[in-house]
């Protein structure tokens, strides 16, 4: 969840981009590091090996902006696809605000798009986080492939009830109208949490000025002798 310092007024989110092993995630990064201005970002880290590009995590931090009166940042993640990185998967996602699933085109990819789907969805599961609930779009990558899958037949694959973006992350095609799809959703729900909390703390307060202060019973001290034992002592 979005790390908000509401003193400061200073607020980070977290989007992960998710998907099938060499499906575009890191491709889709490596595009926006390059095409963000030096002001707007931070290094780009990435652990590769021989049989997955993204072992761990690249890591892409854009410096603050002002939105509505918020320092605001977005850190970007990608994470594996195979199951055996579940573990992997899981602490990346942990406090994700938004996610990028990249789903790859290739009809050779079917199989693995559905491992990486549900693997993302266990993940989230075991996060107690909701994969319908959470903002989500998906990217179906790689369509300049000759022989790439039809939208359609993705969309009937992945069972998609979500926004979905065709595009090219080698060319750079709707890689950042991907990412401003995501960044804008999560703004929006973070400013309306924002609106919520300030009405209850208002409401609350209201209640705490209006609520009247209503006396204790006023309780004899221990020990103290009863009025009518004394009458009755002295007739």
């Amino acid at each position: 969840m979005a790390v908000v310092n509401h003193d400061t007024r200073e607020v980070q989110f977290k989007i992960v981009y998710c998907g099938t092993p060499l499906g575009g995630k890191t491709t889709n990064l490596i595009y926006i590091h390059n095409r963000l201005a030096p002001a707007m970002r931070g290094d780009l880290a990435s652990i590769a090996t021989e049989q997955e590009r993204t072992l761990f995590f690249d890591f892409l931090p854009v410096h603050p902006t002002i939105i509505a009166g918020y320092d605001t940042r977005f850190q970007l993640y990608s994470v594996p696809g195979q199951k055996i990185y579940g573990e992997t998967r899981r602490i990346v996602l942990t406090g994700v605000d938004g996610i990028v699933f990249v789903a790859d085109s290739d009809p050779d990819r079917v199989e693995a798009n559905l491992e990486a789907l549900e693997s993302t969805r266990e993940a989230l599961a075991s996060l107690n986080r909701s994969f319908d609930r959470i903002p989500l779009f998906f990217q179906f990558n790689k369509r300049d492939l000759p022989g790439a899958m039809a939208p359609e037949e993705m969309d009937e694959m992945l069972e998609v009830r979500r926004p979905t973006f065709l595009a090219s992350a080698a060319t750079g095609y709707n890689v950042f109208a991907t990412l401003d799809a995501v960044t804008q959703k999560v703004l929006r729900e973070f400013h309306i949490r924002r609106r919520l909390r300030a009405q209850r703390e208002a409401e609350q307060a209201a209640v705490r000025q209006t609520k009247p202060l209503t006396p204790s019973p006023v309780e004899p001290s221990r020990g103290s002798p009863d009025p009518s034992s004394e009458v009755a002592l002295g007739s």
